[in-house]
């Protein structure tokens, strides 16, 4: 889960841990370290870390799934994504492509990067209006690589994250990616979660944001490694002017544009939407407030470290209005206080960049944009606070 921010003025005297810069691309997928991928247990014996993935168990499972021949072609694996939260890897073997997800290393939080109930998710929703991946086949046996995972078909397309496509790169299609991102949002909301098994998903969805409150606040405590009190003060914040929340949909937890993909060619089209590891049942608005407060418009000043979608500045793209204003039209659902939401979302993103922190001093990720975390967590907690005060964040 990621987000926008910059550093506040006072804080511009502050040295950052590492330098502030724009994601790459989401094609541009980061080298893997000499022990994140090993052929056997006994090579990877001798680490200091525990693998990512171990390809001999690993293409022992996919062969008794009948996911790659039995005795043809080497199984290879590569990073896949941006591979800030769960890990995703695009494996190889003969002609065959598939992707596998599974947690990152350690420390963890308790029930975070559960990949195996993403999995019982996407199952569920392969027959509904959503546009989702389909699974292949779910390893639950920690021993095979080294945590649960779960392996899906390889959707073919663009994520849309510094750069559009050449097909799409004009404001009518620009417009129109916004829109499919809003459509294709409300398709998930319109999907009946008790007729596709999911009534066992989430307890007490209707105390969705009552319990989001006690969960990234239990989650504070595990996650954090220093004071931060703008933190305490925004969860007092969100406590008392908690809205009442319209009737529970399923909810995606992480929905933006960077985690979509678009069909290649015009006109512009949402695939698949991915990256359901928070995905619960609750209040739909949380969604709506999210993908706002990742939206950039072009007036925007630079948020540094955790901008994602920069690349919504250009002309044409929907404004944060836009989009609120279609998905109202599209769902007839209103969406009430957006700026509680908001501040929900950047709050929660705060919680979630600590606990990635955590994993830098642990030394358990050698993710090089994970170590500006220091002073951005500071400053995305100050931005969270003044949106919940309504003042101008930027």
């Amino acid at each position: 889960m990621l987000f926008g921010a910059q550093i506040p003025g006072r804080l511009a005297g502050l040295r950052a841990s590492a330098p502030l810069r724009r994601l790459p691309c989401a094609d541009m997928s980061p080298a893997p370290a000499s022990d994140d991928i090993v052929a056997t247990y006994a090579a990877a014996a001798s680490g200091a870390r525990e693998p990512l993935l171990v390809l001999e168990p690993l293409r022992a499972f996919l062969a008794a799934h009948d996911l790659v021949p039995e005795d043809g072609g080497d199984l290879t694996a590569a990073p896949l994504g941006e591979g800030h939260s769960n890990v995703t890897f695009l494996l190889r073997c003969g002609d065959r492509e598939l992707v596998l997800r599974r947690p990152p290393r350690g420390p963890l939080p308790p029930s975070a990067h559960d990949v195996l109930r993403e999995a019982r998710l996407l199952r569920a929703l392969e027959p509904t209006v959503a546009r989702v991946p389909r699974v292949l086949a779910v390893g639950d046996d920690p021993a095979l690589v080294g945590a649960p995972f779960c392996v899906m078909e390889r959707v073919r397309g663009d994520v849309v994250t510094t750069a559009v496509p050449a097909a799409l790169d004009t404001p009518r299609e620009r417009r129109r990616i916004g829109e499919q991102l809003v459509d294709a949002l409300v398709e998930v909301h319109e999907v009946d979660w008790r007729a596709c098994g999911l009534e066992a998903f989430s307890t007490r969805p209707e105390a969705y944001l009552e319990r989001q409150l006690r969960r990234f606040g239990g989650l504070w405590e595990h996650n954090r490694t220093r004071e931060i009190a703008a933190v305490e003060r925004v969860a007092a914040w969100l406590a008392e002017h908690r809205p009442r929340s319209p009737a529970p949909t399923i909810v995606h937890g992480d929905y933006r544009l960077g985690n979509v993909m678009l069909a290649p060619g015009a006109p512009a089209r949402v695939a698949a939407v991915f990256d359901w590891e928070m995905a619960t049942i609750g209040d739909p608005l949380a969604d709506v407030g999210y993908l706002s407060a990742t939206w950039t418009e072009r007036d925007d000043p630079p948020l540094g470290l955790f901008e994602l979608s920069g690349v919504t500045r250009g002309e044409g793209f929907p404004t944060r209005a836009d989009l609120v204003e279609r998905y109202e039209r599209r769902s007839g659902r209103p969406v009430t206080d957006i700026r509680w939401y908001r501040t929900l979302a950047i709050w929660k993103a705060v919680v979630f960049m600590e606990g990635n922190f955590r994993r830098v001093l642990a030394g358990s990720t050698d993710d090089p944009w994970l170590h500006g975390f220091g002073e951005g967590v500071v400053a995305l907690a100050e931005r969270a606070e003044r949106e919940a005060l309504g003042e101008d964040w930027y």
